[in-house]
């Protein structure tokens, strides 16, 4: 797949330049290409992130990075059988449990939430840092869901995390699905005040929580836009039937003259 000329293979993150290091400069130099063309797409293009990781993964397979990106690639793209496969070899290489919590996710997508949750009450949990943990609470709260326990999904996501003021990378996706979770559970008046709360963390726009409390407080959008644009239509219209009545009276009165 072409790369473009931009792209050197020096955006990657230095770990994983380390990790190439074990493999043939040139050869390392184009696995680096193809991992950043698969961090640039994969939020944007998926099904293009996918192609490039398949490339990185034919020229290098031994090395645990390539294969979780490649593993992110399918997940991505909803490819959760072979996600699952390439963040479990991604483990077995490095012995981290840093992809436990989208291993557990993988297993949601399978349609095996109890999986899920067996994983989300597993020793490698202790094992993750904060951010991991989390982002485990998100999965298992999930799982809870997806097997129609609403109630146990929202105490699953009750913990100091989402009680603290502090706003970290996390915050607003925890807050976000606390206030998910209680409007399905027709906690409406609960859910307003948590999907607000959710904005104030959300800094980088990473969650719709905004979209979400303007529909709660039943401000429609798209309407509003619709009207006002057929309202400015109508408007220009109405001025350039003046505009053509006034000159073709101002003819008329030259003619007469």
């Amino acid at each position: 797949m072409p790369i473009p000329e931009d792209v050197t293979g020096e955006e990657i993150d230095k770990d994983v330049r380390q990790e190439l290091q074990s493999l043939p400069k040139t050869l390392a130099d184009d696995v680096a290409k193809n991992l950043v063309m698969v961090a640039r797409l994969i939020d944007e293009d998926p099904e293009g992130a996918y192609g490039y990781s398949k490339v990185a993964l034919r020229l290098a397979s031994r090395v645990a990075a390539v294969r979780e990106a490649a593993g992110f690639a399918a997940y991505a793209n909803q490819k959760y059988s072979e996600a699952l496969a390439e963040f479990r070899a991604a483990r077995r290489m490095t012995g981290s449990a840093e992809l436990w919590p989208v291993m557990a996710d993988c297993e949601r997508g399978l349609g095996r939430p109890e999986k899920a949750l067996d994983m989300a009450g597993a020793p490698e949990v202790h094992k993750l840092d904060k951010a991991g943990q989390v982002e485990m609470r998100l999965v298992a709260a999930g799982a809870r869901r997806d097997m129609g326990q609403l109630d146990a999904a929202i105490v699953t996501l009750q913990s100091p995390e989402l009680a603290s003021n502090s706003v970290q990378p996390w915050t607003a996706r925890l807050r976000y699905a606390y206030a998910d979770a209680l409007l399905a559970a027709g906690r409406e008046g609960e859910a307003r005040e948590w999907f607000a709360k959710a904005v104030e963390a959300d800094r980088d726009g990473s969650t719709d929580a905004s979209d979400r409390l303007a529909e709660l407080d039943g401000v429609d959008f798209v309407d509003a836009l619709d009207e006002t644009g057929e309202e400015s239509e109508e408007a220009a219209a109405e001025q350039e039937k003046a505009e053509q009545d006034k000159a073709e009276q101002d003819k008329a009165d030259g003619d007469e003259d």
